[in-house]
């Protein structure tokens, strides 16, 4: 199978914020002096992430570890056999970002994630995913999450860049992106997840805005957040289902596997 490379690594400061509809309206107009909507405008992103049978690293994303990262398929659009897509590790380590992907058509790379098939070329990228399953043991598709999303960059500084994420939702009962239609949201109504991403500190007046609206940081993941919903839906499924007043906690601790982070 033929495999595309690509680096990226981000040393940068990402900051996330939750905006209510009155709240993006009046960002806008400023944003929109110091920052542009890229080439491709709205965009829907479809993601799967993979796991471990018993969600270690969704266990050790709501952690909010020094360390942690994942892996993820992402396509863009509608996703057939033959789409355009990434294999993703994404790790976080001490606030910077680094991310490594390699693209191939949606079957192949599915294919080889889900054990089916084996990646045809070697390369140093692909080196590096295969040492993740292995680390990990075998991983496999637990939760689909797509949302849309609109991209900024700096018109001054190009480091700069900010995303907009809306209409968020996942679903844990299709993990196949060719096959899902629709899921639970993430967000309320009117809601969107921002993430301004500065290679040193954002600009103060930038910063003065965000307070005038009241617009402040927050922790969010999205893989983090779609697992603590599942979690909270089979707790409440068999709090009905069970009569008894007391029953065992199905509270799952919080573990890092063998107590060392990949790197």
């Amino acid at each position: 199978m033929t495999m595309k490379e690509y680096r990226e690594v981000f040393k940068r400061t990402e900051i996330k914020y939750l905006l209510n509809e009155a709240q993006y309206n009046e960002l806008m107009p400023y944003l929109k002096t110091i920052a542009y909507v890229d080439e491709y405008g709205l965009s829907r992103i479809n993601n799967i992430y993979f796991d471990t049978p018993d969600y270690i690293l969704a266990r050790t994303s709501i952690e909010k570890p020094l360390y942690k990262e994942k892996l993820r398929l992402r396509t863009y659009g509608e996703t057939g056999n033959d789409t355009d897509s990434f294999i993703e590790i994404k790790k976080k380590y001490a606030g910077i970002v680094y991310k490594r992907r390699i693209s191939g058509r949606y079957i192949d790379t599915y294919d080889y994630l889900t054990g089916i098939s084996e990646i045809m070329e070697a390369s140093q990228i692909s080196k590096e995913i295969k040492e993740f399953l292995m680390f990990y043991g075998k991983l496999k598709p637990v939760m689909s999450i797509c949302y849309d999303r609109i991209a900024m960059a700096g018109k001054e500084d190009v480091e700069f860049r900010v995303t907009f994420d809306s209409d968020i939702t996942w679903n844990d009962k299709c993990t196949d992106l060719r096959k899902v239609n629709g899921g639970r949201p993430l967000l309320k109504s009117g809601q969107r997840l921002m993430e301004i991403k500065v290679c040193n500190t954002m600009p103060m007046q930038l910063a003065r805005k965000l307070s005038e609206l009241s617009i402040f940081p927050v922790s969010f993941s999205k893989y983090g957040s779609g697992y603590a919903e599942m979690i909270g839906l089979q707790r409440n499924s068999v709090s009905v289902r069970q009569a008894a007043p007391e029953r065992e906690s199905t509270r799952i601790p919080l573990r890092i596997k063998g107590g060392a982070a990949y790197v």
